[in-house]
């Protein structure tokens, strides 16, 4: 396995998941290569700042776009920072880099009607996948969470008395979220269907496939995808969106910033704040059907 230590170290200490940890390995490989060509290196620890900065004007000239070269470069500077933290190089050649300019992107939320004509309107299979699907819509629009803490949720994150999910977050931070009464309705018949299951491979995690096997990311993407495209016609149709459209409408009904923040996950309010455009947006839009001033 190509860079083996520095793979152990993303999966077995940073915890990130499969599907990241291969997107790293493509992008160090490509770059080796790169510089094994142009330059006969063999090493990437070898490099230096000038033939990286040669890869990055190769890949603008290539068409791709900034914000995929800084997530290539993002990827080297990772695997940089392991070499100094394992002493194999004494310096990161990297430093001192800038990440290129990209133009921000504004992702629009589902809108409630969008999210209701999905969840209300449609007919859920009364099968186990059509349940599953409907619980995994409900749990991402009701909570918020991340894709990749949906799939690694296990039978024990559901405290049915307590009505709460526990979800093991970004660096193993953990946090406790309340489940709404009608997403335990739909969680019940869910565990029920589970166990009609014949073979269940991993006994241990809430989600499966109807083989039985633990659910994966793209599958999760699917779903939502799918459902989504029958009821809205943005272009970006995600969990993530599901995720953005979960904290833009608690902010629309007057939800505390910290306290989103704090069913988020995140660790900064920073982090939380780029939800609130659309909010400001409500705002303006009630201030201007309201205010006693507005039709003068």
């Amino acid at each position: 396995m190509p860079f083996k230590s520095f793979v152990d170290y993303l999966l077995l200490e940073k915890h990130y998941s499969a599907l990241t940890v291969k997107a790293y390995q493509g992008d160090l490989s490509e770059f080796l290569e790169f510089v094994n060509t142009k330059y006969q290196t063999k090493s990437i620890e070898d490099v230096n700042y000038a033939q990286i900065r040669t890869w990055i004007v190769v890949l603008v000239e290539n068409g791709l776009s900034n914000r995929s070269v800084n997530r290539k470069i993002s990827s080297l500077n990772t695997y940089y920072k392991f070499l100094l933290k394992t002493e194999s190089i004494s310096v990161n050649p990297l430093a001192k880099h800038k990440a290129l300019k990209t133009k921000k992107t504004v992702q629009v939320p589902f809108s409630e009607n969008e999210i209701n004509q999905v969840l209300d309107a449609f007919n859920f299979d009364d099968s186990f996948e059509g349940i599953r699907d409907k619980l995994i819509i409900e749990l991402f629009y009701s909570t918020g969470i991340r894709r990749i803490e949906l799939v690694e949720l296990k039978l024990n994150s559901v405290n049915l008395n307590s009505k709460t999910l526990k979800v093991l977050g970004k660096r193993n931070k953990e946090r406790i979220l309340p489940l709404l009464g009608s997403v335990l309705k739909t969680m019940h018949q869910y565990l029920e269907e589970r166990n009609r299951l014949g073979i269940i491979v991993d006994q241990e995690n809430l989600f499966l496939t109807k083989k039985g096997a633990k659910i994966y990311e793209t599958l999760v993407y699917r779903i939502i995808n799918d459902y989504f495209s029958k009821a809205s016609s943005k272009v970006k149709k995600s969990p993530h969106i599901l995720r953005h459209s979960f904290a833009t409408h608690l902010l629309n009904q007057g939800a505390d910033l910290n306290a989103v923040k704090e069913l988020l996950g995140h660790t900064s309010l920073a982090a939380t704040q780029v939800y609130t455009h659309n909010s400001i947006a409500e705002l303006k839009k009630v201030h201007v059907n309201t205010h006693p001033r507005s039709k003068k």
